[in-house]
């Protein structure tokens, strides 16, 4: 591992400091060090440096979760190894805290580190049959109604058997990864992060029947919006957005990419659990 790209969310406090700190720490051992940010420009994904940050071995992302996300889904870093260093609140994707940079990055420039592979969401979107969009996400794209807006209605299908229409304030279909996010605040279930699955949970569904349902990861998920009044938005890891409207179709499927993530310590997905619940607060978006 020799070239090393060093992806920063400006907007974070105190930021250039360490990004500074751990340049010099890499320099100092010998390795190319590739700065990039993230969350400037119109799109807030967009990553600077793009040109050589592709050619990078790994990726050391400083922020939250959220800036990790942003990052995941950036084109640039497909199939790039992303390295989290937590300067957000809960960091359940991000790897180590600030006070454990230096003793992390000895492990790292080591080698002694695990690679694990994330799945992703793909999702497309329908208009008067043709793909109009198309979007990734790491941890899941939601169908969702605007802030005024009634119930909407999405006549959903798995694999294009009919499964139900839901008088809703929405639907989030999630990735294992995303379980942990806007899928458990709606009820959904705690998944391992390496199953191969996909979540289907309704926001506020107006029956009484409605519940979470878990899916195989090759699974297709089919929406029509069958609503034609309010504002309907498609998000992605809640962070962007895009307007859907009446009798538009999302497909929601596996992408054929995934988001590596280099992990160091040997704690399981349940420790990391509980001490991130028992922290609460918000994650970095």
């Amino acid at each position: 591992m020799q070239k090393i790209g060093l992806i920063v969310n400006p907007g974070k406090p105190k930021v250039s400091v360490l990004a500074e700190e751990i340049a010099d720490w890499l320099q100092a051992k010998g390795k190319q060090v590739i700065l990039g940010t993230i969350g400037q420009g119109p799109q807030p994904e967009s990553i600077s440096n793009e040109m050589t940050i592709r050619e990078c071995d790994c990726a050391i992302v400083l922020g939250g979760d959220g800036t990790l996300l942003h990052t995941a889904r950036n084109k640039t870093l497909v199939g790039i190894p992303l390295f989290g260093i937590n300067l957000g609140h809960l960091g359940f994707l991000t790897e180590v805290e600030v006070n454990d940079v230096i003793p992390s990055l000895e492990k790292l420039v080591a080698g002694d580190f695990q690679v694990e592979e994330r799945m992703m969401l793909k999702a497309t979107v329908i208009r008067d049959g043709r793909p109009l969009e198309q979007f990734f996400a790491l941890n899941d794209a939601v169908v969702t109604k605007g802030a005024f807006a009634r119930l909407i209605r999405l006549e959903t299908y798995i694999n294009d058997k009919f499964f139900d229409v839901f008088p809703a304030d929405g639907l989030i279909i999630s990735t294992p990864t995303g379980s942990t996010a806007y899928s458990l605040s709606a009820g959904g279930p705690l998944v391992m992060p390496h199953l191969d699955l996909m979540i289907v949970t309704p926001i506020c569904p107006h029956t009484l029947y409605s519940r979470p349902l878990v899916i195989h990861g090759d699974s297709q998920v089919r929406t029509v919006i069958c609503s034609k009044q309010g504002e309907i938005m498609l998000t992605l890891d809640g962070q962007d957005g895009y307007p859907v409207k009446h009798l538009d179709e999302i497909i929601i499927e596996k992408a054929e990419c995934t988001t590596k993530l280099l992990k160091l310590n040997n704690r399981t997905f349940f420790e990391i659990l509980r001490a991130k619940m028992k922290e609460g607060g918000s994650t970095d978006v």
